[in-house]
């Protein structure tokens, strides 16, 4: 058993339904408050043998005492290059786990001779990276901010690219969709252990991770496993059953094997992921197709758990109960375009428009409702463009969507210190209060403002434990946004420059 300091454990224990957990407190040697990390608990069994093309099987208990000290195995494999977000890969075939951040562990040592404890809200944080990379190892995922605040934190992993989303003849669909319900539902069962209330759960991502809370808000089976939403520059993949078999069918023949878990079962995951990579490169001949039809890897329209286009399933009223936020940032990927900036110059306004999908009869409308940006040049105005077809539009679509459900929409508008806009990933270390961390600056610059994370976090935080994050409600007669600046502000129609492509 753990050493006693000061009446506590060094290594804070907990018993979970498979078994007991050790973690590790930190925080108070460096002059902050106190938590408890448990470390790449595993919710199922190793996703290999046969297993693999699975869908996730729940982790059999075990004996003795897991010392959740480190980081789990990711699906994420290798060196991701240059990402916005640090997300390191992490060895190993254990990769299905959780990372449970919390104030107040129920200690295994006291808990029999304890008074009850009031269980805190739980925010529940799915990681992006275009469902093919990305992992729940990030150092901004640390939940340490939220503990501060009174809000338990886990961080989930799942199967990433064709092992999580490729459809095969004899695998169950959607596997990793299946790995986010089995890790919400290990959270129902053993979240009380870490002093989270399984009754206040509010599901939370960013990118693809954005796009798979809404995924979960917009399904039937996944209704009883959260209480909330919010959705950080969603990016929902809704990837039509024909078209997941296609490429499903594709891969297995560029890879010369039968479209089964046979099949690719003999190939090592290498020689599938670098299939992957070259029928999923990114060329700019393809660039219509992905902003109208998204990437061929992400959760599909498969009948069982997505039973129509996430859309059409907020529109019939499906999570109307759970309140929602959503936004994103105001260029998201205008930095893609940065490079392309000398040869756009020569691009006619027109023709540049009409190659990003933009119908010629709202040119002129998007133009005048954007001429700040196009001021900056072609590259931004493209830039913008993407943004609002991939992102932007969506916020509008789906508040739409909801009708009179609880809905609020933001803005995060505050331009970078290194890029001079508001780009893609920049707004996740505000929302978790994580400016200190590493690897900011080459996103925000030098000397990011605080009390801009001060206002994002504590938006985040009063909507984990109200249900409201402290601006008006978006209806559908007076479309109310929270705008995050220096200072941030509440604008009615705050995304009217959006609305000539609509």
């Amino acid at each position: 058993m753990s050493d006693q300091v000061h009446g506590e454990t060094t290594h804070p224990l907990v018993r979970t339904a498979a078994g007991l957990v050790q973690g590790r407190w930190r925080g108070a040697d460096a002059g902050k408050a106190r938590s408890a990390a448990f470390l790449g608990i595993p919710f199922a069994e190793a996703p290999i043998g046969e297993l693999r093309f699975g869908a996730p099987v729940p982790k059999s208990p075990w004996e003795g005492v897991f010392d959740a000290a480190e980081f789990g195995a990711t699906a994420q494999r290798g060196d991701p290059g240059v990402t916005l977000i640090p997300e390191p890969s992490v060895e190993g075939e254990s990769t299905l786990n959780v990372n449970v951040f919390t104030p107040f562990p129920v200690l295994q040592e006291v808990a029999a001779a304890a008074e009850p404890q009031e269980l805190l809200p739980v925010l529940v944080w799915i990681h992006g990276g275009g469902y093919f990379a990305g992992s729940p190892a990030s150092p901004w995922y640390d939940g340490r901010a939220f503990n501060r605040d009174g809000v338990v934190t886990v961080s989930i992993s799942y199967r990433l690219g064709f092992d999580g989303f490729g459809w095969l003849e004899d695998a169950p669909s959607n596997r990793g969709v299946r790995d986010w319900l089995l890790a919400l539902e290990w959270v129902q069962r053993n979240i009380a252990a870490f002093g989270g209330d399984p009754s206040r759960v509010t599901i939370a991502g960013q990118s693809a991770g954005g796009g798979a809370v809404m995924t979960l808000l917009g399904m039937e089976r996944a209704q009883h496993l959260f209480h909330g939403v919010y959705a950080i520059s969603g990016a929902l993949a809704d990837v039509t059953a024909d078209r997941s078999e296609a490429f499903g069918r594709k891969l297995a023949a560029e890879l010369g094997v039968a479209p089964t878990r046979e099949g690719l079962g003999v190939l090592s995951e290498a020689q599938i992921l670098d299939a992957q990579k070259r029928l999923t490169a990114f060329n700019a001949a393809d660039m219509t197709e992905i902003i109208e039809h998204g990437l061929p890897l992400g959760p599909s329209v498969d009948g069982d758990l997505l039973l129509r286009p996430t859309r059409e399933s907020l529109r019939a009223g499906v999570g109307a109960d759970k309140p929602l936020v959503l936004g994103a940032t105001d260029d998201e990927f205008s930095m893609a375009m940065a490079d392309a900036a000398k040869m756009l110059r020569w691009v006619p306004t027109g023709l540049l428009l009409g190659k990003l999908g933009v119908p010629k009869a709202a040119r002129r409308a998007y133009l005048a409702a954007n001429t700040d940006v196009a001021a900056k040049g072609k590259a931004r105005l493209a830039g913008r463009v993407l943004t609002d077809r991939m992102f932007r539009i969506a916020v509008l679509h789906i508040a739409a969507d909801r009708g009179e459900a609880p809905t609020w929409v933001y803005r995060f508008a505050w331009p970078s210190g290194h890029f001079g806009f508001a780009e893609h990933c920049l707004d996740v270390p505000f929302f978790f209060d994580c400016l200190d961390g590493p690897a900011i600056e080459p996103l925000a610059g030098v000397n990011p403002p605080q009390q801009l994370a001060d206002e994002v976090h504590g938006a985040a935080v009063s909507f984990i434990a109200t249900g409201d994050p402290g601006w008006p409600q978006h209806t559908q007669t007076g479309g109310v946004a929270r705008v995050f600046d220096t200072p941030s502000s509440d604008l009615r129609d705050a995304y009217a420059s959006v609305r000539p492509l609509l």
